[in-house]
């Protein structure tokens, strides 16, 4: 029985392993695509989600990743470190724009130039590449046609640390583009043009003149033109098979949506402040644990997000200087003058705090207004009443008995009995006192009160 069974056993292996040899190889055997997302302004957890999905991608032997895009630009050093990321990449990557009606602008446009495949679809467009900073940049007009200086006349449009800076920038960022066109063997001429004059070009004219590579409907369709395309991956060739390959759409992990949240410049200033007014009242009322506890996190947090930030730490200072003088209303009333510069000082430094114009980057000036006369209100309300609090005199406790007059219960010359607030202590003087004669407490030992004769006496 045993002998049949194994026969049996073996007969089945036989079955099944060439049943596994005859079946036709399946969809997933043939290799993966891995999508990237990016719909919304370009910023540090953008570069941070970009580069551990490329490194997912390298991971995983994936045949070509994707990146579809439809951003209004970002900051540019989270732009660079993408872009450092896809021209170190092991693994093709094709970025898209799409759908309809989505656009690759500023920083999207140099992200597209230095992928390995730049594919748009129909109805979506790139462009407006112009680097911008705070107070915005001039736009510098064509050298050849600025009018021709006599010897000794000065340009009036000439500003030379201004428009310097201008230069530098808008320089730096058409070499920088030129360079990626070069790389990739796209128009060089228009990409200059896209940074220097903030042109902007539809998909169909950008695949005309050489911008991007095609133009494809949907994904279907992206992946069906780009079979048996050649790409240059790390000085080596690659031909691309895309012929049944299987999406997979990798979603930003908690570290990814965390970052997004805390360095967005508005989540980042309400920590900042919180964080102060935590510690604010914790050094006010020492011993309250929870607010200087929360604080002192929510001020870490920020710290951090203003590390991945283009902070302008004049910002900040104005804004610590606000606060104080804000505190000094209250410590020192000054009918308005301090409290007033506190809040203009507060506004002007909030106002100027993320140092970039990127979209999506800057403070909501009604939060910042919002806020100045918040935290105005609050510190010199709050910490005038705790001014207040600790002039008043003390009205209970043994502190209290201090100073406090009383009268004599019966003649004595060291130690008696002294009526206090209705209470009878045992009192020990220097000076002999008589009954009813009013005393004064000077000090306290124990349940023993240290009398002096006041200046008035009870009237017999």
């Amino acid at each position: 029985m045993s002998a049949r069974l194994l026969k049996y056993l073996v007969i089945s292996w036989l079955i099944v392993w060439g049943l596994a040899l005859a079946a036709p190889e399946t969809p997933e055997g043939l290799g993966i695509a891995i999508v990237l997302e990016i719909q919304d302004g370009i910023g540090p957890a953008t570069a941070d989600y970009i580069e551990r999905g490329l490194e997912n991608a390298e991971q995983q032997q994936a045949e070509l990743a994707i990146i579809r895009m439809d951003t209004p630009g970002g900051l540019d050093t989270a732009m660079r470190s993408i872009i450092k990321k896809i021209i170190a990449s092991d693994v093709p990557v094709v970025t898209y724009v799409a759908p309809g009606g989505a656009r690759a602008a500023s920083a999207g446009t140099y992200i597209l130039y230095a992928s390995h495949i730049a594919a748009m679809a129909p109805g979506t467009n790139l462009g407006a590449a112009t680097p911008v900073q705070i107070g915005a940049l001039p736009t510098p007009g064509d050298p050849t046609k600025r009018p021709q200086l006599k010897p000794g006349e000065e340009d009036a449009d000439d500003k030379p640390a201004s428009d310097t800076m201008a230069k530098k920038a808008v320089s730096d960022a058409a070499a920088y583009i030129r360079g990626l066109a070069q790389m990739r063997g796209r128009n060089a001429e228009w990409a200059e043009k896209a940074v220097r004059e903030a042109a902007s070009l539809p998909a169909r004219e950008a695949l005309e003149i050489g911008v991007i590579d095609l133009i494809a409907s949907d994904m279907e369709d992206l992946l069906k033109q780009l079979h048996g395309r050649k790409v240059t991956l790390q000085g080596r060739e690659k031909i691309l098979d895309t012929e049944g390959l299987r999406l997979v759409r990798v979603l930003p992990d908690w570290r990814s949506q965390l970052l997004s949240v805390i360095s967005n410049p508005n989540v980042a200033y309400i920590l900042m402040l919180i964080g102060i007014y935590g510690l604010i009242y914790e050094f006010a009322n020492p011993g309250a644990i929870l607010p200087g506890t929360v604080g002192a996190i929510c001020l870490l947090l920020a710290l951090y997000a203003f590390h991945v930030l283009p902070v302008n730490y004049a910002g900040v200072g104005l804004i610590l200087l606000g606060l104080a003088l804000m505190v000094g209303e209250a410590f020192a009333p000054s009918f308005g003058t301090l409290g007033i510069g506190g809040i203009a000082a507060f506004i002007i430094g909030s106002l100027i705090l993320i140092d970039t114009e990127a979209p999506g980057y800057g403070i909501d000036p009604p939060l910042i207004i919002g806020f100045a006369f918040v935290s105005a209100g609050i510190l010199i309300t709050v910490v005038g009443l705790a001014v207040k609090s600790h002039r008043r005199p003390v009205v209970s406790g043994p502190e209290e008995l201090l100073g406090a007059t009383g009268q004599v219960i019966d003649s004595f010359e060291e130690r008696g009995s002294v009526r206090v607030h209705g209470e009878v202590w045992s009192a020990r003087t220097d000076t002999p006192l008589r009954d009813g004669q009013v005393v004064r407490v000077t000090s306290r030992d124990g349940l023993v009160l240290m009398v002096t004769p006041h200046n008035t006496h009870k009237e017999e």
